[in-house]
């Protein structure tokens, strides 16, 4: 029981450190470096609390989800602002 809600912790705190990647990330075009270092910037912070809250690998696709899902949620969020109310979809 206690390993779920240490997980649950795990994957909001995943979440919510990828939020302001995303915000910032939509600042940069696509595939330059400071958008890739944006993209990547939270990946070690969850690995290293993967590793102290003693998960194995088995949950890296679950951590994995909840920073792409703060990333999105930070680029919508970050769309939204700067377009109004309506965030058009973000053009290649």
């Amino acid at each position: 029981m206690q390993d779920s809600f240490t997980l649950a912790g795990l994957l909001i705190v995943a979440f919510l450190v990828s939020i302001p990647c995303g915000y910032l990330r939509e600042s940069f075009r696509k595939y330059t470096v400071p958008w890739f270092f944006l993209v990547h910037l939270p990946i070690p912070l969850v690995v290293y609390l993967r590793h102290l809250a003693g998960f194995g690998w088995r949950v890296v696709p679950f951590t994995l989800g909840g920073a792409v899902a703060g990333q999105i949620v930070g680029g919508w969020y970050k769309r939204r602002i700067r377009h109004g109310r309506k965030a058009p979809k973000r053009q290649p």
